[in-house]
């Protein structure tokens, strides 16, 4: 899967089709060029189901998790559901884990988001050590392993990515993983990130596209979403290092005093066009390769339906309809 060439991805499952049409959704998507499936884990289907069913019904396409958080099972768990996967398409997928968030975690699930940099780092070396097949008894800083053995290791083990953010973790993607997952930034500032990772090393890039034209619907729209992420504290960090920090910094204060309304409004236009590409399909293209040019490998592209559906934004953005990847 990863072969250090430019690829577009589609973010799976698209809103508005029920899990069970689309068979023929990923059929369309390999015709129209995308040659992964990314699946996304947040508050709907979880990462491995979707995958599931692509690996039967495309055994063309690649596959991957962005992201399996690493605290909401235990990581037996994770290892047997990667490896199953892996088994059912073998060569084919890769294995995305990411500390997530304090509101998936904590807030959703119930589950202490202590030391989350070690527990995605601990989670990425005990699956690489359960992927063995060999028994594993070990203690890793943030939890131990009394004798594991994965019953059906593959033959050919996922590659591991991990979800990356600010240097710390972006260089741990590069030293205990095969790369790293960026998420909610422009290309400009993929520039920035992708050389933390390090040479030789994967970057999987979710970029955000809504192919319209109508520029006030999706900022108006787009809002929403980049209050809703860029609140959360690991993401609000992000932004500072990034050096958005006075252009959020309205959308913040109205955010903490509780006036959602007045945070929606606080967040200037140039921040929503950096994170959320938009404009014809043909615009949107070239925004999305100049992420390559920024050094990502692979371009996971969630669309967002502002005036769109998921799957017409699909199909406007086909990479066989203009991109020169």
């Amino acid at each position: 899967m990863i072969s250090g060439m430019a690829s577009y991805g589609l973010t799976i499952p698209l809103g508005g089709v029920p899990l069970t049409d689309h068979q023929a959704v990923y059929r369309e998507a390999a015709a129209l060029g995308y040659k992964e499936l990314w699946s996304a884990e947040v508050s709907g289907t979880d990462a491995f189901t979707p995958l599931a069913l692509g690996a039967v019904w495309q055994p063309e396409m690649n596959l991957g998790t962005a992201i399996v958080p690493a605290f909401t099972r235990g990581p037996a768990l994770v290892a047997m559901q990667a490896a199953t996967i892996a088994n059912l398409a073998p060569g084919r997928f890769t294995l995305g884990i990411g500390a997530s968030s304090n509101v998936i975690v904590q807030q959703w699930n119930a589950i202490d988001f202590d030391l989350p940099f070690k527990k995605t780092r601990d989670v990425v070396r005990f699956v690489k050590d359960a992927m063995t097949g060999e028994k594993v008894s070990k203690e890793y800083d943030t939890f131990g392993i009394d004798g594991f053995k994965l019953a059906n290791p593959p033959e050919t083990p996922p590659k591991i990515l991990v979800a990356a953010l600010r240097e710390q973790m972006l260089r741990m993607a590069g030293r205990e993983a095969d790369g790293a997952i960026i998420n909610w930034l422009s290309a400009g500032d993929a520039s920035r990130v992708v050389p933390e990772v390090g040479a030789g090393k994967t970057v999987v890039a979710r970029i955000f596209v809504a192919p319209s034209e109508d520029v006030k619907t999706v900022r108006s729209m787009a809002r929403y979403a980049i209050a809703a992420y860029l609140n959360v504290p690991v993401y609000a960090e992000f932004h500072k290092w990034l050096g958005r920090g006075n252009q959020l910094s309205g959308m913040w204060e109205a955010w903490a005093a509780g006036d959602r309304k007045a945070a929606l409004s606080e967040i200037p236009d140039e921040v929503v066009d950096d994170l959320v590409v938009h404009g014809s399909p043909a615009e949107c293209r070239e925004k999305i390769e100049a992420f390559f040019a920024a050094g990502v490998d692979i371009a996971a592209v969630a669309i967002m339906p502002f005036g769109i559906s998921e799957l017409d934004g699909m199909r406007a953005l086909a990479p066989n309809r203009g991109s020169s990847i």
